[in-house]
């Protein structure tokens, strides 16, 4: 298939206006590739991140960037046999590895690519893939999160915390996270056990009375600032430390040592595999991908700017983008 497609284009690096949306050339498949019709995608961090430049010497401009597509196989590679014309996927595009999800169509290895969930449409399956493969590697591939043990989210009400929550009580987990007040309700409708709120508590000290002094087996850490050095504070012995963002050397990680504490730096890793385990859980109705808004894609400065100040708006959950067609869905003030 020849011809054009329209992208939403990072033509500079800077603030949430830099996106311009071009006609660009529809990609060519390889043997062992498919090209999607992207449904839907959806904002992370890193995206915002990648925008402002914090990554420049992995991406070149213009770049289309974006790691999260739901849609439709519109074509196979002449090696392909897992998929055929038809089929509805989701999966991450490889991260650093070449365009990303913010345009109408994409080319993907198959390796990378799952089957959607046939019970979520393709703004929910988009809004899953980074995430849901970010938490199952945390908390399965890495910190081995078992049935019974105690686990620290924090920021539960987030894209990353929200399916965080839902992923560690499907393992088993008794589930503590933080949250603003007027997210309470919210946590704990998604399986939080336990509710912080950190603009009235210490979490060190809430931690302490929740478990008896006894600490946690496993911290998420989705915050950054000064959590990895806090940590071994709310740790049991042997506990594990998982965090998912740009860190600065913790101060003094004495009380880690004393802990017998493992440190984990997640940067998830695209597979099939972690999908279809996403699949499992969500067909049986274990997760349920939690959308706080929805922009088309002519609108993704509009998206990156909400997700970057989402907190003061009432944003629960993931920003979705539907990429087929005008949907404006925004989070009301809470």
């Amino acid at each position: 298939m020849s011809g054009k497609m329209k992208a939403a284009v990072l033509s500079r690096f800077g603030d949430s206006g830099v996106f311009e949306l071009r006609d660009v050339s529809v990609p060519a498949v390889g043997p062992r590739e498919v090209r999607v019709r992207v449904y839907a995608t959806a904002i992370n961090p890193l995206d915002y991140q990648i925008r402002r430049g914090d990554y420049a010497e992995y991406v070149s401009l213009p770049a289309i960037i974006g790691h999260d597509i739901s849609g439709v196989v519109e074509e196979v590679g002449s090696h392909v046999i897992e998929f055929a014309i038809g089929d509805e996927v989701y999966y991450t595009p490889q991260i650093f590895g070449g365009p990303g999800s913010y345009a109408e169509r994409h080319v993907a290895d198959v390796s990378l690519v799952g089957r959607k969930p046939k019970n979520i449409d393709h703004l929910e399956a988009a809004s899953l893939t980074l995430v849901g493969g970010t938490v199952w590697e945390a908390f399965v591939t890495r910190a081995q999160l078992g049935v019974g043990e105690t686990v620290l989210i924090h920021g539960g009400a987030g894209g990353v915390g929200s399916i965080a929550i839902q992923i560690a009580k499907a393992i088993g987990a008794r589930v503590i996270t933080t949250a603003s007040a007027r997210n309470d309700d919210f946590v704990r409708g998604l399986g939080a056990d336990e509710v912080i709120h950190y603009s009235s508590e210490d979490y060190v000290d809430a931690v302490a009375r929740l478990t008896r002094a006894r600490g946690v087996n496993v911290v998420f850490d989705t915050i950054g600032g000064d959590a990895l050095t806090r940590s071994p504070l709310v740790l049991a012995d042997f506990g594990r430390v998982i965090s998912i963002v740009d860190i600065k050397q913790p101060q003094n990680l004495i009380d880690a040592w004393g802990k017998n504490a493992a440190y984990h730096f997640v940067f998830t890793r695209q597979n099939r595999g972690k999908l279809n385990a996403l699949t499992d859980l969500v067909e049986r109705g274990l997760v349920k991908p939690v959308i706080g808004a929805v922009l088309p894609l002519a609108r993704m400065g509009d998206a990156h700017d909400l997700l970057e100040n989402g907190s003061a708006r009432g944003l629960r959950g993931k920003i979705a983008i539907d990429v087929v067609g005008d949907t404006v869905r925004l989070p009301s003030q809470r």
